[in-house]
This record gives C-alpha cells, structure tokens and sequence, in this order.
C-alpha cells in the first residue's frame, strides 16, 4: 500500500513541488483496511474526504503499480494558470494522464515527508497553498460531489481532503499535481 522500489517517497520536492517518479502500488485494500491505515498514521479526512471513500471505485480491485509525477501547472505550460479541462490537455500534450480515482488514500499513505503548508488555512473557496492534488476523472458531473483529493499538512497535522470545483475555476500556476506517467 506504499511506494514501492525506487526513488520517490523520501526524495525532497525541488521549489516548484517536482519530486522524483514514485511507483505507487494502488488497489488491493478495502475501503475498511485504507480507513485503519489512514487512522493508524493520524492522517486526518474533512468530510469531501470521507464522502469520496464511500464511492464504490473504493471496493477492493486488484492492484496495479503506478508511475506517479508531480508537476505544477507552470511546469505543465499554464503559466497563468488553469481549468481542469486545459489541466488535462495540458498534462497529455506532455504525456502525463489522471490518475485513478482510487489514488488519493495510497499516495497519501506513501509520501510521509510532505512539508508544512505556508498558511493554515483549511477552506477558502480557491486551491490550498503546499497542497498536492491527485488529479483524476472526477467520479460525477455534479460540481456539489467532490471532484478528487488533495494531500496537505497543516500546523503538524497530515491531512487527506477531498475538494470540490467546476470546469470553470481556474487554479493557480503554482498549484502542484500528483500525474500518472505513461507505462512504460
């Protein structure tokens, strides 16, 4: 359920939040066994969160091993920042793909050594600072259900939260994405 060979985990992110590839094992657990792990290490859920984990995409399925980049949308070419829409064209003109829906709790159950958010703020209708969003197909068209997860630590505190936006929000040039790389 955590990263699995080579380098990724404990490699520290460079300014703009690129980290080296980290091969994600995802799947395999039940939603029961991620909410025990997540609890066991204090991670902390908001209610986005858990309403995410109580989607069917969370019954156990077989694992795969994913390659998983992280890249801001600068890096991804938006320098003025982006939609999801132009997030998602953005990031297959460079090769990269949404992750599966399920990736959130996994990734944050790998990556132990996030840095501390700048600010505490936890909600303020725009993208968190020192967040990694897991960018993934959202599970439903309805902009009310949350569209996917982000990691953050907050005042010591690791937290998995769910968010929500529409197609039309546009995220900030330094947000940081978790991506999957194309098999290899």
């Amino acid at each position: 359920m955590t990263a699995v060979g080579g380098p990724g985990a404990g490699d520290e992110p460079s300014p703009a939040g690129r980290r080296a590839p980290l091969q994600l094992r995802v799947g395999g657990a039940s939603r029961e066994e991620l909410h025990t792990r997540l609890a066991k290490l204090g991670i902390q859920l908001n209610d986005s969160a858990r309403t995410l984990l109580e989607d069917p995409c969370f019954d156990t399925r077989a694992p795969e091993t994913l390659e998983v980049v992280q890249r801001s949308l600068h890096q991804l070419g938006l320098a003025s920042g982006g939609t999801l829409p132009q997030i998602t064209a953005a990031a297959r003109a460079q090769g990269l793909v949404p992750l599966p829906p399920d990736t959130g709790p996994y990734l944050r159950l790998a990556i132990t050594d996030q840095g501390q958010a700048p600010d505490s703020i936890l909600s303020a209708g725009r993208a968190p600072t020192g967040a990694v969003h897991v960018h993934s197909v959202p599970l439903r068209a309805d902009h009310d259900y949350p569209k996917g997860f982000y990691l953050r630590v907050v005042d010591g505190v690791t937290w998995l939260r769910g968010f929500r936006c529409d197609d039309e929000y546009v995220w900030p040039a330094d947000a940081v994405l978790a991506l999957r790389a194309p098999d290899a």
